[in-house]
């Protein structure tokens, strides 16, 4: 199941519990095992792309350090096959954030990278600076490799998708900024691959609006319900436990309530225009 050149930090996947990369197993796991859950999860979320899930590669990449791709060893957290409610096949690129500030290491900028960026046809700009800053450089390369699969003929479909925690607002901030710096889809050329940004908290309600309650429950606890830190925190601060007297918790997802709050978690899938608070943004992003 692990690809040649594949970069799995062993020590980082199970000895650093905050990171995106055990987030990335652990939310897609289930679905990995089970098709059927992971089609009635991903239908919810991409019902225009998504028709039957068929497989998943974890740390994938379509071509390490080959010319016709960007010639380096940049890789998804995820590729999902898939067939679209056309009947074609295509596949699901995802990039998974979780504790992450969005301000590096970058990858060290190449020629082959602008070359690129100008042949895919999704920027506005194929050449803004923006798109090269530590918060968006990471987005920027992982859609170009999305698009050149396509181009390349391996797939004749696909969909870039990130993942972020919703009270995460640095990763929040660029997936909104890194929008901007797209051609709007009625605008672009045919077949181009869209990119759509997600928090996590929509994945998880997915899950359990599929049916499987107790992953959910636990997927949320476990990455998505903060009120244990808010009163380990107060009581911190206050020298003593804290009386939760009164207090509502937070409610994890259930099948019952899904639906509900899958409508407001997701964020647009298509750009805007460059704006002029955009590098404003960004700045605040990268801080």
């Amino acid at each position: 199941m692990r690809e040649e050149g594949a970069a799995i930090d062993e020590d980082r996947l199970f000895g650093n519990a905050l990171s995106s990369m055990p987030l990335v197993f652990n939310l897609f796991g289930s679905m990995a095992l089970d098709l059927n859950l992971a089609t009635a999860a991903l239908r919810q979320l991409l019902p225009g792309f998504v028709h039957q899930v068929t497989g998943f590669i974890f740390e994938h990449s379509p071509g390490r350090r080959q010319d016709r791709f960007l010639n380096d060893g940049t890789a998804f957290d995820l590729a999902i096959r898939v067939i679209t409610p056309e009947g074609e096949d295509g596949t699901i690129f995802a990039e998974v954030k979780y504790s992450e500030d969005m301000a590096g290491p970058a990858a060290r900028l190449r020629d082959r990278y602008d070359e690129a960026s100008r042949a895919v046809g999704l920027f506005v700009d194929p050449d803004s600076p923006m798109l090269r800053s530590l918060a968006l450089e990471q987005l920027w390369r992982e859609h170009m490799l999305a698009q050149l699969t396509v181009d390349q003929g391996l797939t004749p479909r696909a969909m870039f998708i990130a993942i972020g925690p919703r009270l995460n607002r640095r990763v929040i901030a660029a997936f909104r900024v890194y929008e901007t710096e797209l051609i709007d889809a009625d605008d672009q050329d045919a077949n181009r691959v869209l990119f759509q940004a997600f928090t996590l908290e929509s994945f998880i309600d997915a899950l359990a609006e599929a049916g499987v309650d107790g992953i959910a429950r636990d997927l949320w606890s476990r990455y998505a319900d903060f009120e244990r830190v808010y009163h380990l925190s107060l009581g911190e601060y206050l020298e003593k436990p804290p009386s939760h007297t009164g207090t509502a918790p937070l409610s994890p997802p259930s099948s019952t309530d899904g639906k509900a709050s899958l409508q407001k978690a997701t964020t647009r899938t298509t750009a805007r225009p460059t704006t002029k608070s955009k590098l404003q943004k960004v700045q605040g992003v990268s801080q």
